[in-house]
């Protein structure tokens, strides 16, 4: 959920001061065009295996038209710029104006993210942090979609995840739906 550009690095590991083992991935490596997944290793642990046999694979492993259309998919976004400009339009754009959001809404008890990877918690109370209830959240989904919003809601929380090539006025009526809706979740 947080590789291939979507908080503004290639990997959200990269906003941080870590170097990992192990990364697993799957659809975000080509848009989810084919399936495809992987696993990347670091040096250390690859070390084992020079004298340690694995056994894994699967009947399509490696099957070519997977693998070009990573290829594809990677060169295509890299010559685009799109992790740069899902770093920089989800900071400056997006994550500003879910962060006005929440000035606005008492509804909003916390929001956090990155690049194009933003979630509101949804409380009934700030104070105590209650979640709003699951019958709300269905409520309030079920508002954006009449509204022509698809949401990611989980729990009580809206992930924000919008494409990565989204343009500056499509966040601002996107938001600006959820703030319409909010509206009527606020105490």
């Amino acid at each position: 959920m947080v590789g291939f550009g979507r908080t503004g690095r290639w990997f959200a590991f990269e906003h941080f001061n870590v170097v990992p083992d192990l990364i697993t991935f799957a659809k975000g490596v080509n848009s989810g065009y084919v399936p495809a997944g992987g696993v990347v290793v670091s040096e250390h642990i690859s070390e084992y295996f020079k004298s340690n046999f694995f056994m894994g694979g699967l009947t399509y492993s490696g099957h070519p038209l997977a693998m070009s259309s990573i290829v594809a998919t990677l060169d295509a976004m890299e010559e685009e710029g799109i992790v740069r400009y899902a770093d920089e339009v989800g900071n400056t754009v997006l994550g500003p104006a879910l962060i006005e959001l929440m000035e606005k809404h008492t509804s909003i008890g916390d929001i956090r993210g990155k690049g194009m990877f933003w979630a509101l918690e949804l409380v009934e109370d700030r104070a105590t942090r209650e979640p709003l209830s699951a019958q709300k959240m269905g409520a309030l989904k079920a508002k954006l979609t009449d509204k022509g919003l698809l949401s990611f809601i989980v729990n009580n929380r809206i992930h924000v995840a919008p494409p990565l090539i989204i343009k500056p006025n499509e966040i601002e009526q996107g938001v600006a739906i959820i703030s319409q809706v909010l509206s009527e979740f606020d105490h």
